[in-house]
């Protein structure tokens, strides 16, 4: 059961703290559980409590986390934004490295402009701001004030060290729960929010082969038809699984129908976005 700790200091705007009272109300819950994995995204789940849990209490709204989780998440001030970019929950952690900040390019580097998906080069010098970093990958907003994503092996141009994501053992038994979990580190890079509480994992099934290896075979579907970045996030998804222990081959397909909408989302993703 959870216990009383030394709580890290978390803040809600009241835009926030009444989207979570209203969603507690909802699903008749006393409390949500805050992760933030070690990639800095955080996840607003309706979990029961578990051994070691620290207790956070904010204006009426009680928060269980992990111990990793509290480390990460002492000045965190979690907002409930609606703009033109869309609605849902806005989380600011100072112990993020980086984000929020602008920045000036240590290198050239090359970029995908979202949401687009066509090559981008950005110079040495230009400034940009860095939005989101999940995944292991960067989005960030150039002076002109276009989206684009920077591969993890460029965080050396943002002045950053490359996003560690916790990735299975390359030795071991095929497990396909791995599969889905290793989907959960590819994000929307518009969303933070990951392609497997989005709903765009329409399919994913395994098939032994002679080898004693398996074939993956996944369908993965995009939020806006003929979305742009969706050859992107089709590689890193393919790469992700491909790296895993016991997996031979690895199929991933775009597929349109049926259309995507947001029933599809997860609890927790609706919940990060506003939509409960």
């Amino acid at each position: 059961m959870p216990t009383e700790r030394p709580n890290p200091h978390i803040r809600l705007s009241e835009a926030a703290r009444q989207t979570l009272a209203d969603a507690l109300a909802r699903e008749g819950g006393s409390w949500l559980r805050l992760k933030i994995d070690e990639g800095f995204a955080h996840e607003l789940l309706f979990e029961p409590g578990a051994e070691g849990d620290i207790v956070v209490e904010v204006d009426g709204i009680r928060l269980l986390l992990d111990p990793a989780s509290a480390r990460r998440a002492d000045g965190l001030c979690i907002d409930f934004v609606q703009d033109l970019h869309g609605a849902g929950l806005r989380f600011d952690n100072p112990n993020q490295p980086g984000c929020g900040e602008q920045t000036l390019l240590r290198r050239d580097c090359a970029a995908t402009l979202i949401p687009y998906g066509e090559p981008l080069r950005l110079a040495q010098g230009e400034a940009v701001t860095l939005t989101q970093a999940l995944g292991g990958s960067f989005t960030v907003r150039t002076a002109s004030g276009q989206l684009a994503r920077i591969a993890g092996e460029d965080a050396d141009a943002l002045g950053l060290e490359a996003l560690q994501t916790e990735q299975p053992a390359a030795a071991g038994t095929f497990d396909l729960e791995q599969v889905v979990e290793v989907l959960r580190s590819v994000y929307d890079p518009e969303i933070p929010v990951n392609v497997v509480d989005l709903g765009l994992i329409y399919q994913c099934q395994a098939q032994p082969l002679a080898d004693g290896g398996q074939r993956v075979n996944i369908k993965m579907s995009m939020t806006a038809p003929g979305c742009g970045m969706g050859d992107v996030l089709k590689e890193e998804a393919r790469a992700k699984v491909q790296a895993l222990p016991g997996v031979s081959q690895v199929e991933v397909e775009l597929v349109w129908e049926p259309p995507w909408d947001q029933s599809r989302m997860s609890e927790a993703a609706r919940l990060q976005l506003g939509l409960l």
